[in-house]
């Protein structure tokens, strides 16, 4: 396994997810979408499952033994990662908010 690239991915992938639940909260605020933020938060969903098996992957490797280095990177992509998890959940919240306001 190319360790760079495994946690470039969960960088990606949780980057991702960030952006996708920022768009379903602004498509429920100003357009009242409700249907397509919910696409935009099940977009969000897959991209943090992504980033999670990477996750998961790299917990595999290191088996609890310091196996892979903890360098800067990996720091980040899991701050990334916890980041997109909240987000997603606070997302959730948020929309649903704005969906009952609206009705």
């Amino acid at each position: 396994m190319d360790l760079e690239n495994e946690v470039m991915e969960l960088i990606a992938n949780a980057g991702y997810a960030r952006s996708l639940v920022f768009q379903a909260i602004r498509c429920a605020r100003e357009q009242q979408d409700f249907a397509q933020a919910k696409e935009f938060m099940h977009q969000a969903q897959q991209a943090l499952s992504s980033a999670h098996h990477v996750q998961t992957r790299l917990i595999e490797m290191d088996e609890g033994s310091g196996k892979i280095p903890v360098h800067l990177v990996m720091v980040h992509a899991q701050d990334h990662l916890m980041n997109a998890i909240m987000l997603m959940e606070l997302g959730q919240e948020i929309i649903a908010l704005h969906q009952k306001i609206a009705a």
